[in-house]
Order: structure tokens, then sequence, then C-alpha cells
């Protein structure tokens, strides 16, 4: 064997892994369209009503249909984005990475305090996980792809947790999205989803596990390609023409007004029994507190104008992903593959199956609330039918839309954009943790049921 092929043959799951994504993984908006006409082919061969009008007609409706869903995951980004170039948030932040001198600590602790974070809530992770990268790169010579990685693989659990959109959806009632509650009449409440050693067991096993796994995918010093910090403007100066509207512009008052109103809505909202924890809110806690930390209304808005510049790949591919669901959804591809898996399973084996089939559908319906919407019409009434655990099942369906999200690029997007780094490496590296994950989640519902 040759110097070359023993070297090949050396080389790890994980460089051979970055280097096929790098060099076969199109940009995620050239993926999304390559992804439209597979969904497009699929449903004109075997949906039910794949005709070419419905295919193109539901194609344009899903387009459209996605924007609310997609402005809001802009301005989690955004809010989000602006609260953690807040002063006190950076100098929280700095206050972690001074504790951290090796690359595995870097790792570890971005894969933790993600997880930590997208566990309390999604989008809250999201944006934590991705500028602790970031700053945590500033400090310490490590490859800035993994540590990417890294934070976004905390998101990994983040519907095992309380934000999770099914078993969220499922303890609401009266929710849209409750397809327990329609089949069964009854809400399926946290003790019985989430808090469960079905979810719980699995959840910490992942934690626990994947720090391991993250160090031993640390990439060889001359694999490794670390973090160039972007170059940042000069903060504006304040000229003395217009003098007055400078002191207005510069002044907390605006703010205060704002931050008062915000926390009397919460305060009311709370009393009432209103308050809905959603990502409307976290939008809204963003910005207040963005609001406040950031002093002015114009420190605010150039804090706002500075992270909107992350959000061009959002704007231009969540409407592709909606044409997507569109489809899906509309002419009845994912409603058949789901009742298939239904159809040949048992009381025993409909978890599993409907955790497999999970994943496949995650990889083209990747939002979690319309991912439900077509899955869960179909294995709740399974699972009634069969005598099978409501529970285990619905859980078996947010376990592999998690999963799925280690493989499929539409979340990881606010990620990248707030980290400045191109998808395709980064992806290389969780897809180990999408294995991982699934062979964890997947055990859980064969031998904890």
């Amino acid at each position: 064997m040759s110097t070359q092929s023993a070297g090949i043959a050396k080389r790890s799951f994980t460089s051979v892994s970055v280097d096929l994504f790098e060099r076969w993984m199109p940009d995620a908006f050239v993926l999304a369209i390559m992804l439209t006409a597979v969904v497009a082919l699929a449903a004109a061969i075997f949906a039910p009503m794949g005709t070419p009008e419905v295919i193109v007609t539901s194609w344009y409706t899903g387009m459209f249909g996605i924007l609310g869903f997609a402005f809001q995951m802009i301005l989690i980004l955004v809010s989000g984005h602006t609260l953690a170039h807040t002063p006190p948030v950076q100098r929280g932040l700095k206050t972690i990475v001074a504790a951290i001198r090796t690359p595995n600590q870097a790792v570890v602790t971005t894969f933790l305090t993600a997880a930590a974070a997208s566990w309390i809530n999604w989008g809250f992770g999201l944006v934590v996980g991705a500028v602790l990268a970031r700053e945590v790169a500033k400090q310490v010579r490590v490859d800035f792809a993994w540590l990417v990685a890294a934070a976004y693989s905390g998101f990994v659990i983040y519907d095992s947790g309380p934000s999770g959109s099914i078993p969220l959806s499922q303890a609401s009632p009266g929710s849209a999205l409750n397809i327990v509650e329609k089949v069964t009449g009854h809400i399926l409440p946290y003790s019985q989803s989430i808090f469960t050693p079905l979810n719980i067991i699995p959840t910490l096993l992942v934690l626990l596990v994947m720090p391991f796994v993250l160090i031993r995918m640390r990439p060889n010093e001359h694999e490794t390609q670390v973090f160039v910090p972007p170059v940042e403007p000069p903060l504006k100066a304040i000229t003395r023409s217009n003098l007055l509207a400078r002191r207005i512009e510069h002044s907390p008052i605006g703010s205060w007004f704002l931050v008062a109103a915000g926390i009397a809505y919460i305060a009311t909202a709370f009393y009432r029994g209103r308050l809905t924890v959603d990502a409307n809110l976290v939008i809204f806690i963003f910005l207040i507190a963005g609001l406040a930390l950031h002093g002015s209304p114009l420190n605010f808005a150039d804090a706002v104008k500075s992270a909107a510049k992350q959000t061009g790949s959002m704007i231009l591919q969540y409407p592709i992903y909606g044409g997507i669901m569109g489809i899906m959804t509309t002419t009845g591809l994912a409603q058949q593959i789901s009742a298939s898996i239904a159809a040949s399973a048992s009381a025993f084996s409909l978890p599993i199956l409907s955790f497999i089939s999970s994943i496949f559908i995650s990889l083209v319906i990747p939002s979690g609330g319309g991912h439900w919407a077509v899955q869960g019409p179909f294995t709740i009434p399974a699972a009634v039918a069969l005598n099978g655990s409501v529970s285990a099942t619905t859980m078996a369906v947010a376990m592999g839309e998690q999963v799925a999200n280690m493989l499929q690029p539409f979340w990881a997007l606010p990620a990248v954009a707030i980290a400045g780094i191109g998808i395709q490496r980064v992806m290389g590296f969780t897809v180990v943790t999408f294995i991982v994950a699934t062979v964890i989640y997947g055990a859980a519902l064969l031998l904890l049921i």
C-alpha cells in the first residue's frame, strides 16, 4: 500500500464526512431547489392528488403561506443577535470565555451551553450557541466549523424540552395542533411526555456522550480552519448639527417607555393566565431586553441594522421550503407516507416506525409544527386503534424531528448566519451528531416502552 493510500485509510470518519460535505453538498439554496424538484417528482408519481396543477398551485401557496413563520425566524435571529451584542451580555460572554483555555474546553462549553439554552427555548438556543461560538473562537485557536457544529448540535434536544413544538402543542388545550386531544379527548401534559423516563434518559445520555464524541471529532492541526473576526464598523460620532435631535436619539427615555410597556404586558398576561411561551414571546423578550441593555433607541436601531445583514439566506430559502411543505401536504404525499407506516405497525413497533418515518419527513418538512400537522393525524389514531402508547408515539415523532435537524440545513441557517460561516463544513460534523442521537433515541424507543 502506498503512503498516500495508507494516509487515506487512517483518516477519521469525521474527516471523510467533512470532506464529502464540502465536495458534494451544494449551497443551501441550491439544495432547497433540488429538494423541491425531488418532492414534486415523487408527488407526481406516488401522491393521490399529484397532478401538475395541484403540484404547482400548492407550491405557490406554500411559498407565501410560510411568510409569517419565516418573519418570526428572522426576528428571532435579529433580536437574539442584538441582545447578545449588548454591553452586559458581551461582558458575560467574555467572562465565560476567559475560563476556556483549550479547544476541548471550548467545544464542550459551547455544546452544553447551547443544549441547555435550546432545551429551555429553541430560539434562544440557536442564538446563544452561535454567538458563544464566535466569542470563543476569538480567544482560542480552534476549528471554527467544528465549534459552530457543537453549538448547533445542542439543538438536537430541543423537542425534548418545554418549548418543543410537538409536546407543547399536545399539552395546550384547544391548540389547532393538539391531535392527541382531538383523537382522545384528553391533553398530553408534560408529565406524560417530556418528563418521562422515555424522554429524560436518552436526553441525558446525549448530553453525556456528545462532549466525548465532539472531542474525538476535533480536526487535526493541519486541517484546522480558524475564525477571522470581521472588521466592525466604527461607532457613529455625534454631530453638532441639529444637536437637539441627536440628544433625543441618544436619550434612554424612549427605550425606557417601551421596556416599561413590555414588562407591564408580560406581568398582566402572567397574572391573567394568558402568557403563552411561544416564538412570539421569545422575540418580544429579546426585543425588550435588547432595548433596555443597549441604552438608547439609536444604539438599539444600529444593532438591529447590523444583525439584519445576516438574514439574507433565510429570506431566500424559507419560501422555498414553504413550497416544499405545500406540495407534501396538499398532494397527500406526506399523509400517504405516514399512513402506510402506521398501517403496517403493531403496538410495540409503532413508536420506532414513527421515529424512523419522522426523520425522513423532517428532511422535506423541517418545521416541527408543520411536520406534526402531517404525521400526527395518522400516528395518534393508529396508537389508539392498536392500544399502543400515545405518549411514546408522540415523543417518537418529536425525537425523529429533532435528530433529523442535524442533517437538514433549515434550522442551521440562523446559527451559521450569526456565526458567519458556510453550511457545508458544519454539516460534515453534525452528521455525526445525527448518528449518535439517532442510535440513543432509537434504542430508548425499543428498550424503555
